[in-house]
């Protein structure tokens, strides 16, 4: 990792760019050809790129009762045991985030409501290559299912056997995963976007993915199906002073660099002791990781920086606005306050962002590459639309219909003036 001491203010957007946060045409060029590509040939594109990117040749992409049968019989009762305690915290927290419908008189006889609806099909997205992402299928499935979704699509890359890993199967019957594709890819998002003979369209897409998945996101956002929010590869921002364990911390950075080699890890501290600190531990783990090689690719374009005071770590993690914050500092609450741009903060020295990933029960699917300024993760909201209504009585027409007469005719619409008129002209 590269440690920058006291950079000058003006240097900090240069340093905090991600990688690859350029837009690359030649993946883009590429997706473009594949969304064409299944938005003409449907289920027959499917297999031609499953056998051409996954290596895989499959009849249907349809998983079958058999395979989900089989994976119940794969799984220990220790994970199931675990799924469920994640998946009871998700419900609590997403059943708590339901909101009453809003009914008000705005002015005698003019009665305004909301009410939620929710979305009708939704098609969840899970990764399911070198990290089959079980976790993905709860904060997705879950929310979906509270909110009313009628139709829960769910597709994900078949291994190399033509299976999908039985974790993620099992999970999905779990949590209410009405059907099941083995479908990976910029192809997946494209099948549920269109449809295919097999896989059915839906309303909205959800879930995290490759450059492929989010840069098939965005374009087909633009013009074919919702999409959650746009997204890229994974980050962590810590901020920590001289109270934080260098151990702790290099695990934090660990923990995100080893979700693939374009993620990023950050740290800002007040503290250079535990910057080097942290440099010297965060060799020692990387060295005992399964994923080590990934990790390494990860650090080479991660960031050390020092900086001078705790309002210097406030404004740099606001400039960043980071997918996962976690602030290892004595008074982490009063940090958070000042919080305005992040996708979920993890507060103390014993809130890892692993937990926020499996089984806290906030959602783990959340804006990256500084979206977190502007969008929120995903929760219940994001699986249901607010219908707006309003009901006039004569007396509401009369109080208000003079207003809306004369905004009518400020703006040139006669025909929007006149259907107030004409109404207000039968009452007299």
């Amino acid at each position: 990792m590269k440690t920058y001491i006291q950079p000058p203010r003006t240097a900090w957007e240069d340093l905090l760019t991600r990688p690859l946060q350029q837009e690359n045409e030649t993946i883009r060029k590429r997706v473009e050809n594949i969304i064409e590509h299944v938005r003409k040939d449907r289920d027959a594109a499917l297999r031609e790129l499953a056998d051409q990117f996954d290596g895989v040749k499959i009849d249907s992409p349809a998983v079958t009762d058999d395979e989900i049968a089989k994976a119940d019989e794969l799984l220990d009762d220790a994970l199931k045991n675990a799924i469920r305690q994640a998946r009871e915290n998700i419900i609590a927290f997403h059943r708590a985030q339901r909101m009453e419908p809003i009914r008000i008189e705005t002015m005698p006889g003019v009665c305004c409501e909301q009410r939620s609806v929710a979305i009708h099909s939704v098609g969840l997205y899970v990764p399911g290559g070198s990290a089959p992402l079980f976790s993905t299928v709860l904060m997705l499935a879950v929310p979906a299912q509270i909110a009313g979704c009628k139709e829960i699509v769910l597709c994900t890359p078949p291994r190399r056997d033509g299976t999908v890993a039985p974790e993620i199967l099992w999970t999905a019957q779990l949590c209410g995963v009405t059907r099941m594709f083995k479908v990976g890819g910029a192809q997946a998002v494209a099948a549920m976007a269109f449809g295919t003979e097999s896989v059915p369209r839906v309303n909205k897409i959800f879930g995290p993915g490759n450059r492929y998945v989010t840069t098939a996101k965005q374009l087909l956002g633009l013009s074919a199906v919702a999409i959650d929010m746009p997204a890229g590869p994974s980050e962590v921002m810590v901020l920590a002073d001289d109270t934080a364990r260098a151990d702790f911390v290099a695990a934090d950075l660990l923990s995100q660099a080893e979700h693939g080699p374009d993620s990023q890890a950050i740290l800002v501290t007040t503290s250079p002791a535990l910057a080097t600190a942290v440099e010297t531990e965060v060799s020692r783990q990387l060295a005992l990781l399964g994923r080590a090689e990934i990790a390494t690719q990860a650090l080479a374009e991660s960031r050390i920086f020092v900086v001078a005071s705790v309002a210097e770590m406030v404004e740099m993690a606001n400039l960043y606005a980071a997918e996962h914050l976690i602030v290892e500092t004595e008074e982490p609450e009063a940090i958070a306050a000042q919080i305005e741009n992040a996708g979920s903060i993890f507060l103390g020295h014993y809130s890892p962002e692993s937990v926020g990933d499996y089984a806290s029960g906030t959602n783990h699917t959340l804006p990256t590459s500084g979206w977190a300024a502007a969008y929120s993760g995903v929760n219940l909201d994001s699986f249901c639309k607010k219908i707006t209504l309003q009901r006039l009585t004569p007396e509401g027409l009369r109080n208000i219909g003079g207003a809306v007469e004369r905004m009518a005719t400020a703006e040139g619409l006669d025909a929007h003036r006149n259907a107030v008129t004409i109404r207000l002209n039968s009452l007299k």
